[in-house]
């Protein structure tokens, strides 16, 4: 994929950049006694107080609470975050060399819809790699949780040019969903639709 006057790179974070594993999580809530954990982490899951957490409208307390409302049983804060963060299936870590590479020539962002317990998960995990940590990846980290915005909304991808400064004609943004990158193309953004835990570095084979 060549496409000319690129300055800029957004990444997505779930299953772009870190690996995801679903039904790790399905089957880890359901021991702690979630029965419909499948329909609360489905693709649509992004409802109710899942979306809020990830939209900042909540905090990762009142998340947990949530979560024990529905099991109605003693749960300790441990428990669910170990269950939740089974989600994330670490970073491979050609990836992240190919970050610090693609720095060099780039201006590289993150836009993530996440929550505070998987990125500071992934922060503490995933992330340390030669002595670098996430900071070291990216020239700034965008996450819904701290914008109070999430993808596919216009305003939190406006709000990125806007801080970043950047041309939305010389950007080129990945993500796994289609519907985050036909917003992103309709700003102007050049965008390509990633394959869950595609090996995306051959789009910069050439570089």
């Amino acid at each position: 994929m060549k496409i000319k006057g690129i300055k800029n790179i957004i990444f997505d974070y779930g299953n772009v950049i870190v690996n995801l594993n679903r039904d790790r999580c399905v089957s880890r809530f359901e021991s702690l006694g979630l029965n419909n954990i499948k329909e609360l982490i489905d693709d649509s899951y992004k409802q109710g107080f899942f979306k809020k957490n990830e939209q900042g409208l909540i905090s990762s307390a009142q998340f947990r609470e949530h979560i024990r409302e529905l099991i109605d049983k003693p749960v300790s804060d441990q428990e669910i975050d170990d269950a939740w963060n089974s989600f994330l299936d670490g970073i491979p870590e050609y990836k992240l060399a190919t970050l610090l590479e693609l720095r060099k020539k780039y201006m590289v962002y993150l836009l993530s819809n996440t929550n505070s317990i998987h990125w500071e998960w992934s922060c503490k995990q995933f992330f340390p790699y030669n002595g670098f940590n996430a900071n070291n990846y990216f020239e700034k980290i965008y996450l819904s949780f701290e914008m109070k915005m999430l993808k596919p909304d216009k305003e939190i991808f406006q709000a990125v040019i806007d801080d970043a400064l950047i041309e939305p004609s010389q950007t080129l943004f990945i993500d796994d969903s289609e519907a985050n990158c036909l917003v992103a193309q309709s700003m102007g953004i050049h965008s390509y639709v990633a394959k869950p835990n595609e090996d995306w570095t051959k789009l910069f084979s050439n570089d």
